[in-house]
């Protein structure tokens, strides 16, 4: 049980540690940091808190940096921020859950276009 607790403490102090970073933030960077961030939550790549909690600091990582550096944001970002965070997630084992479903889509998809396009072909008939 101390396991546990342990756990939801550490996990918790980290996530304040990393709000309170990312609240140092100059307000744009902050700004475009924070709806990445929401948008990982609501189709990030699944997994384990401690995979997530990897990835949200190293997001935040590099917006401290480009902020240091005066990186433009959309220079950090490009000019389609989904792409971004697909290619960002990518690098992350979680992140590999999202590579098979994709495939798996468009499989799915090709497999119902040719028996769409075989069932066509006998009503014609």
């Amino acid at each position: 049980m101390n396991k546990v607790i342990a756990k939801v403490i550490g996990e918790k102090r980290q996530w304040r540690e990393h709000r309170a970073r990312t609240r140092q933030l100059p307000e744009s960077y902050r700004v475009a940091l924070e709806a990445l961030e929401r948008y990982l939550m609501h189709v990030g790549p699944g997994g384990d808190g401690a995979d997530a909690a990897v990835m949200f600091d190293d997001l935040l990582d590099l917006f401290e940096q480009s902020a240091a550096n005066g990186t433009p944001i959309r220079e950090i970002v490009g000019e389609d921020p989904v792409e971004f965070l697909e290619a960002f997630v990518q690098n992350y084992p979680d992140g590999q859950w999202r590579l098979k479903e994709r495939d798996r889509l468009a499989k799915a998809i090709d497999r119902a276009a040719v028996e769409t396009a075989g069932n066509a072909a006998k009503a014609v008939r």
